[in-house]
């Protein structure tokens, strides 16, 4: 792995924790919104992330003891977004516009302590991937200086 390829690496998990940041920030926004079915009823949004394996091609002659499914990592690649299929939360408000029939208003299934925990996890891995990225660049400075001497 070049010194190069960190920069992808760390900028493929600046993408994926930006999308985490959004779809958090979407469920906050929503976690209060009401419907007057479960058909019509915001349901809490997940991403999915996969590792992207690097394969390292012909690994004997690099005396690498790697095969290609043990391979280093390269990134991380989002493979999608999944609704919650968690209950809704259904309230009994007859008052409220958005009452059916029953009087009950239905709520997001979202759970806002635990997508304001996700929001700081979120928030440090991204800043972890910037200091990655800084590091990087100051090595490469210093190795760029090596020669001046």
């Amino acid at each position: 792995m070049s010194l190069g390829s960190i920069f992808d690496i760390a900028g493929s998990g600046m993408t994926a924790q930006s999308l985490r940041l959004n779809t958090t920030a979407s469920n906050i926004a929503n976690a209060e919104t009401a419907s007057s079915s479960t058909e019509t009823t915001y349901r809490a949004r997940k991403p999915v992330f996969a590792a992207i394996q690097q394969s390292l091609l012909n690994p004997v002659s690099q005396g690498l003891a790697f095969t290609s499914e043990q391979g280093a990592g390269a990134g991380v690649r989002v493979e999608g977004i999944v609704e919650s299929q968690a209950d809704l939360q259904m309230r009994y408000q007859p008052e409220h516009p958005a009452a059916n029939e029953d009087g009950y208003v239905f709520y997001p299934n979202v759970n806002v302590v635990e997508e304001m925990a996700d929001m700081m996890s979120s928030s440090r891995s991204y800043q972890m991937n910037v200091d990655i990225m800084n590091t990087a660049k100051s090595m490469m400075q210093r190795i760029l200086t090596l020669g001046q001497q």
